[in-house]
């Protein structure tokens, strides 16, 4: 039973190594010049101007939401229609109403105005 997850487990741990020596390598490769101008925090590339609590505009919740809908859906939707002959008519119909949820989630974005860039 466990010669089974021996695979599994050198596939891990060579991945584990591969990336150790690469961060390593990175370290002790890469120049180490601080200066003032790199370890100021800045945001979007723009000097921070206000306090880091402050409220966000709605549509950012919005476009959240819309790439949580669309990442769900093609989420879902790759490995459904993969075994779409094994899981039947109600298979199927889950599927559908998956769907309608994520349209409505979509219709709401669209009535509130994600879409539309300024």
């Amino acid at each position: 039973m466990l010669e089974n997850y021996l695979p599994v487990l050198i596939f891990l741990a060579i991945g584990l190594v591969v990336g150790a020596v690469m961060i390593a390598m990175g370290f002790m490769l890469s120049p180490n010049r601080p200066d003032s101008e790199k370890l100021s925090p800045y945001e979007c590339g723009f000097e921070a101007f206000e306090d880091s609590r402050m409220k966000f505009d709605v549509r950012y919740y919005l476009v959240a939401i819309l790439f949580i809908i669309f990442d769900l859906e093609i989420a879902f939707f790759f490995p459904w229609a993969v075994v779409l002959d094994k899981v039947g008519m109600v298979g199927f119909w889950a599927m559908m109403l998956f769907l309608g949820v994520l349209v409505i989630g979509f219709i709401y974005e669209w009535k509130k105005g994600a879409l539309e860039w300024e």
